[in-house]
């Protein structure tokens, strides 16, 4: 062997035995994801059943193999706005918005700001039908649909309970008026 490898070698591992930690391998530094470019890729590729929430900085790091979280550094409202904005764009999807029913009952004496968040959001929606749900119902939801369909979590900074915005896609071209009349129509040739 050569004298310059031999060299390398035994002094990599006397500085494993000096210095332990810095025999091994660190991975490299993951760059922070673009979340604005990775919605605008995939609202196209998702349908309904999918979702995609907008969380406030808490929301815990869920193991479902079908949730992607993603932190967007990026303030909660502006963060909505963009999702209903690149929604607004799709044909094939139109969001069912849930929130928190917890969201509703947070004070301002318990958490300064709610009520300005809560008036903003209000505006932000629009008139756009809203549902609540307790947190863990939510959550419960969440996990299951993860199991079989994405998930797409944009994780904001905002430091308010209960301020989550879930957004579950549904069909966008097809109304749940439609999918009655349908149902009872097969019903009413199977009988």
């Amino acid at each position: 062997m050569n004298r310059v490898f031999i060299a390398i070698v035994f002094g990599a591992a006397c500085l494993a035995i000096v210095h332990p930690g810095l025999s091994q391998v660190s991975e490299p530094t993951k760059q922070a994801t673009d979340w604005k470019s990775v919605l605008v890729e995939r609202v196209p590729e998702y349908g309904h059943r999918n979702w995609i929430v907008i969380a406030d900085s808490a929301y815990p790091a869920q193991k479902s193999e079908g949730i992607e979280i993603i932190v967007t550094h990026a303030d909660q409202l502006t963060v909505v706005g963009a999702v209903l904005d690149q929604l607004g764009k799709a044909k094939h999807v139109r969001p069912i918005v849930y929130f928190d029913e917890e969201l509703s009952y947070v004070p301002e004496s318990d958490a300064p700001g709610i009520e300005a968040y809560r008036r903003d959001l209000t505006k932000l929606l629009d008139d756009r039908k809203t549902s609540s749900l307790p947190h863990e119902q939510i959550l419960a939801k969440l996990g299951k649909a993860g199991e079989s369909f994405k998930v797409l979590v944009l994780k904001t900074d905002l430091a308010l309970p209960y301020t989550s915005v879930f957004l579950e896609l549904d069909c966008g071209y097809w109304s749940p008026n439609a999918e009655k009349r349908l149902r009872d129509a097969m019903k009413a040739v199977r009988k």
